[in-house]
């Protein structure tokens, strides 16, 4: 039996507001397809003058005045993207502002979708950076006038948001801080806690953030009550500080024992209290533990479910192995362990996870029913993979020309890049001030994938690059494969961005040699067999497929191509046609053609990519093209 069961409950997010997308013309309707078709929008709609003008199934969209419409969809972390005269949409939403802490995010669009305008929720409702995304996806450009975008400097109150973290403080708070910042002054830095990767951003070098020593932080963290001298920006799973600007990442774990059938209303009192009593914040929850038997208690599970907290539960065997400080006789006679709470709460927080509160029981008031034991124990490293994303990025050849606007809208939205140097410095004119870059070596796949999907797990929105598509010889395969290792609840949002490969680039700077049935085949023995290449060598050759072969020769390995070229040989003439493609996209780029009787082995590298033709395939002048058997002369 294991030491722990899956989670019991949806531990996802809350369902976040539908976006709306609004044309307040006709000519709005094909910009509305585009977002609608690139995922960008759950919801469109038109006014009653702009829907009379188009021809589209009845339910397509919404139709109403465009004030009855945005009044509708008027809430809290929603989104409306209005395609329009900006003026025109400041006074239809101007009757409905009420504070930034509460306000949508409001993008203004042109028809043609080449400009996207954050006009209102910037930062905390997080306009800015849809603003980038879509622009990115539309192929336009966001027009940001925010005192952060122009500057460079971190938007310190929006950032967390990336990194898996619940921001705390009062909008007046912020307020203050984002003021002072816009001065130029100093705001005081307290991290204790979470991830620490975002300070190396050049947005945060500029930023005026005056971090503090550990004494000095450990002895802000005491003392909830004291008045910072300057704004303060806390990072931690403490109250915040009287006054302090904060962001909770997700590193505590509840462990809760209770009476059979007791009620939620008195778990969840426990768990106020316990957390109160604590000086803990209950945004940095990471989720709820206890023994297996108690999986079945409805009110753990709707506590769970109503906060949206994983529901982690464990085995008595495991339980009794943890060591804690107040063991029970009188559970353990009962439950087979000597600690539910305290064990449970330690075991969820793994390795170095330390008791943050001893359990504490609560019993029941006179409408309540139960009695219910809690304990805290803080994690080091933070827990919110429902929060988390990892993007597969494939790259492009090089040029960012041909980077895919999928993946330019991931790139946009992910705070941490992961890859191999050089793949990332091809992107670096993209990286914005607050985005960071982690590279790996050529050789370290693994590691890179661990890497980015342990960030993931932790909340943080992470891009894994590699060249070409990601899905061809890239970082897509295994990373899917360490992501399917993990239990469903433990899995962070995972996409796979498509980017142009080495092989249809190479293909269209030579003409048409793919346009019969093909096949790539790497000559890198490294992670395969000779063996099974060579069959695979020979299979390609009998079937008379245009090869492409990738990683064809490198110091390591001299002698493999001219051992694919004899294989190729058998099957077909020796004036098959081969493209040799070298630094494609990059400023070096090389195209040039051969017979395959005549390829100059010698001069090619792994950053050459080979296109050798079937039988058929022919050279004309400076293109290459292989038949496809089109009947006639002529195509209609």
């Amino acid at each position: 039996m294991t030491s722990e069961t899956p989670v019991l409950n949806d531990s996802s997010p809350p369902t976040a507001p539908p976006r709306l997308a609004l044309g307040l013309s006709s000519r709005a309707w094909p910009l509305l397809q585009r977002l609608q078709q690139s995922g960008l929008t759950d919801q469109l709609a038109l006014t009653p003058g702009a829907a009379a003008a188009i021809a589209a199934p009845d339910g397509a969209f919404l139709v109403n005045s465009a004030a009855v419409l945005i009044q509708q969809h008027w809430q809290e972390g929603g989104v409306l993207m209005v395609i329009g005269a900006t003026g025109a949409v400041t006074r239809l939403i101007a009757p409905l502002l009420t504070d930034k802490g509460s306000d949508p995010a409001v993008l203004v669009l042109d028809a043609e979708g080449q400009r996207v305008i954050p006009l209102l929720g910037g930062h905390q409702a997080g306009a800015e950076q849809l603003s980038r995304e879509v622009a990115a996806a539309l192929g336009g450009e966001a027009v940001l006038s925010g005192d952060s975008a122009v500057s460079g400097r971190l938007a310190t109150d929006a950032f967390g948001h990336a990194w898996g973290w619940k921001r705390g403080g009062t909008s007046t708070n912020w307020t203050q801080l984002m003021k002072v910042q816009a001065r130029g002054e100093a705001v005081r830095l307290i991290q204790t806690m979470g991830s620490k990767l975002w300070q190396s951003s050049s947005a945060a070098q500029t930023s005026q953030l005056l971090g503090l020593d550990a004494e000095t932080e450990s002895a802000c963290s005491g003392n909830a009550k004291a008045e910072p001298a300057i704004p303060t920006l806390e990072i931690s799973t403490s109250i915040a500080h009287a006054g302090a600007c904060t962001w909770h990442p997700a590193l505590l774990w509840l462990g809760i024992g209770c009476e059979r059938d007791t009620s939620l209303n008195l778990v969840q009192r426990a768990v106020t209290i316990a957390l109160e009593e604590a000086g803990l914040a209950e945004d940095a929850v990471a989720g709820i533990s206890s023994i297996d038997r108690k999986g079945d208690e409805r009110a753990l599970q709707d506590l769970a479910q109503l906060h949206h907290w994983p529901f982690r539960l464990h085995t008595a065997t495991a339980l009794d192995g943890v060591r804690v400080p107040t063991p029970s006789k009188v559970v353990a006679a009962e439950m087979g362990t000597g600690s539910v709470a305290e064990a449970a709460a330690l075991l969820s927080a793994g390795a170095n996870g330390q008791l943050k509160l001893h359990k504490r029981i609560t019993h029941a008031n006179d409408d309540e029913q139960g009695a219910v034991t809690v304990a805290i124990a803080e994690s080091m490293e933070a827990h919110s993979p429902q929060q988390g994303e990892l993007h597969l990025i494939g790259s492009g050849p090089g040029d960012l020309a041909l980077l895919t606007p999928e993946a330019r809208s991931a790139l946009e939205r992910c705070p941490a890049w992961v890859g191999y140097g050089l793949y990332l410095d091809l992107l670096e004119p993209l990286r914005r001030p607050d985005q960071i870059r982690l590279d790996g070596q050529l050789t370290m796949e693994r590691d890179r994938c661990q890497q980015a999907l342990s960030l993931a797990r932790q909340g943080i929105r992470v891009a894994l690059v590699s060249s070409g598509d990601s899905g061809i010889y890239g970082m897509a395969g295994l990373a899917l494969e360490l992501w399917l290792d993990l239990p469903e609840d433990e899995r962070p949002r995972f996409d796979v961005h498509p980017g142009i490969s080495a092989l249809q680039l190479a293909a269209a700077k030579a003409g048409a040699p793919l346009m019969h049935d093909f096949c790539t085949v790497s000559l890198s023995d490294r992670l395969t067999p000779w063996e099974v290449i060579e069959r695979r060598l020979e299979g390609a050759a009998k079937g008379d497929f245009v090869v492409a072969l990738y990683n064809p020769r490198s110091k390591g390995r001299d002698w493999q191509l001219q051992r694919a070229k004899d294989i190729l040989l058998t099957q077909r003439p020796d004036s098959t046609p081969v493209v040799m493609a070298r630094q494609l996209g990059r400023q070096e780029e090389q195209v040039s053609f051969c017979r395959l009787d005549s390829l100059p082995v010698d001069t090619v590298d792994m950053l050459t990519v080979l296109v050798i033709g079937n039988s058929s395939s022919r050279l004309d002048g400076d293109r290459m093209v292989t038949p496809r058997g089109y009947p006639g002369a002529e195509l209609s």
